[in-house]
């Protein structure tokens, strides 16, 4: 028995090495190593995560920083936390590796021009995000990022913004030319695709409108530059991003904020903002913001109790229940006191002055809402015809076609804005602004004296209008505000409330782990005019991104 157990051990050792010889890849390949991954899987993955990381964006940047600085809205000054700039470490975690991995598996098949537009697609997805990092960030490795794996580069550069915007360009350029060849026999993402649906035409449009969002951003530094891309994008066949190719998460069950809607603090209407929304009757308003306690039957209370309403009221206003106060809370701290403390008629009856932001439009399942959806516009046709007008207006359209003039896309604008609102509104079960096909409000609106182009300071108003499109997105408002200098402090139109704080123009990036690529990030650092690892806020404050260098100091626009 003891010899047969030791024929079988010999024997098993024979046939165990036997085989390790014959089949050793086989065997020793690690069988949780994915070597031909779902590609759809890939790119739906990529989508999502350019939209689920925001919980955190929306809370600790959003509502609590960038529309404050904007002054879209108006809420108790916080610290700028270090959980800011989480739209960085999702970009090279979650949504551009797999990008890169699509593309690169794309490449190894003989059949790769099947997957022209998918590859072109991948493109579009992480210059959409690409730019969204450096925005706030500057410089970024990008050119040589996600190399580690394939060509074990550890140690990126750091691509200055300039570089990006030039790269990003070309990429875009070279997409809009592959998506808009033939479809006929091209592999798709399937419902990976959630949301264009493998429409690539749409793809385009939105390569189209970001090279328009680069144009901007590049108009101080380079206006040659910018006219050239406001030129390409006007010129191309395809074109921009119209009414039906809008950028849009749809997910039923997302509820990024939720009950984070007043973490910290409420958010209300600003003075600046709230006045200019009543001058105009802008049918966003009550999509906007909520009506304050002075409502019904309100005047009977004051007058049996003989209370007067503080001055910055007026009682007989027909939009009594909408009210914004100071933007920064220490340039009048009388009025800020009723942000946090109701006015007292009695003993059982005060009233909220203030005006809060409409909570439902932000998070509609937040309390005990269990119903109504989030729909994030990232890319809309309201800031595509915006820029156009922006662009036309400044002299940039002259000699080609820019189908339509500056008041048209500018009222083209306006209307989408409202419409897209209004969409938002009725998916979260919000208060709407529209009633029946809201033709008549649209016009009306278009129509006011206060909106309307007057043939002295059409820029101006487009950029006012730009800047109420942003409300819901915080990074673009804020972007606006920076490269524009509007709201303007002395403006007679659109006055910027009164600000003394200092306000961080961008955030600091972390030094990479010691040791890992800390040279190429001070390097970065140093030539960007940024002092390495000073996270402070006259830093910050001071020490500008590239295309932000020649902008005007906020409320100082030209």
């Amino acid at each position: 028995m003891k010899k047969l157990r030791i024929y079988i051990l010999i024997s098993a050792t024979v046939l165990l090495v036997n085989s390790c010889t014959k089949d050793f890849e086989n065997i020793n390949t690690d069988p949780s190593v994915v070597t031909s991954p779902d590609l759809n899987a890939l790119f739906a993955l990529s989508l999502d995560n350019l939209e689920t990381y925001q919980g955190t964006e929306w809370i600790w940047e959003n509502l609590e920083q960038l529309l404050r600085f904007s002054q879209h809205m108006t809420t108790d000054p916080y610290e700028l936390s270090t959980n800011v700039n989480s739209r960085y470490g999702v970009y090279y975690s979650n949504i551009l590796p797999n990008l890169f991995e699509i593309r690169k598996q794309i490449e190894q098949r003989a059949d790769k021009a099947r997957y022209r537009n998918m590859r072109a697609a991948t493109v579009v997805v992480q210059v959409l995000h690409g730019l969204k990092v450096t925005d706030m960030n500057g410089s970024m490795p990008y050119t040589e990022a996600i190399k580690g794996r394939t060509e074990q580069l550890y140690t990126p550069v750091y691509d200055d913004q300039k570089k990006l915007y030039d790269t990003w360009l070309k990429e875009l350029t070279d997409a809009v030319d592959s998506l808009s060849g033939t479809a006929a026999g091209q592999v798709n993402f399937g419902s990976s695709d959630f949301i264009y649906k493998n429409n690539w035409a749409s793809w385009a449009k939105l390569a189209n409108t970001l090279k328009l969002r680069i144009a901007v951003r590049y108009e101080r530094q380079d206006a040659a530059a910018a006219t050239r891309i406001f030129k390409e994008v006007m010129q191309n066949a395809i074109g921009p991003i119209d009414d039906g190719s809008q950028f849009v998460y749809d997910r039923p069950e997302h509820n990024p904020i939720g009950n984070d809607i007043d973490y910290r603090s409420p958010r209300f209407a600003t003075s600046s903002i709230m006045t200019f929304l009543k001058l105009t009757n802008d049918p966003r308003l009550p999509i906007y913001f909520q009506p304050n306690d002075l409502t019904g039957s309100f005047k009977d209370s004051l007058t049996k109790y003989a209370k007067t309403l503080p001055a910055f009221i007026n009682i007989n206003d027909p939009l009594v229940q909408y009210q914004g106060g100071p933007a920064d809370w220490t340039t009048d701290p009388v009025n800020a006191a009723f942000y946090k403390t109701a006015f007292e008629v009695s003993q059982f009856t005060k009233y909220r002055l203030y005006s809060p932001i409409n909570k439902k439009f932000f998070a509609p399942r937040y309390g005990n809402f269990r119903t109504g959806k989030m729909l994030d516009y990232m890319v809309t046709r309201a800031e595509t015809c915006f820029y156009i007008a922006e662009f036309i207006q400044k002299g940039y359209g002259a000699g080609f076609d820019t189908k339509g003039t500056a008041e048209q896309w500018y009222n083209r604008g306006i209307e989408s804005s409202i419409r897209t609102m209004n969409a938002i509104a009725v998916a979260a079960e919000s208060t709407t602004g529209l009633t029946g096909n809201g033709d008549a409000e649209v016009l009306a609106y278009q129509n006011n004296v206060n909106v309307k182009f007057n043939g002295v300071n059409n820029l101006e108003r487009i950029y006012i209008q730009q800047y109420l499109n942003f409300y819901r997105l915080g990074n673009e408002a804020f972007t606006f505000c920076r490269r524009t200098g509007y709201p303007k402090n002395t403006s007679t139109y659109y006055k910027r409330n009164t600000w003394n704080e200092p306000i961080p123009r961008r955030y600091a990036i972390n030094e990479p782990p010691l040791g890992t690529n800390t040279n190429n990030w001070t390097k970065s650092q140093q030539d960007q005019g940024f002092t390495p690892g000073d996270r402070s806020i006259p830093s910050l404050s001071t020490q500008r991104l590239w295309f932000d260098k020649t902008s005007p100091n906020f409320g100082e626009g030209n």
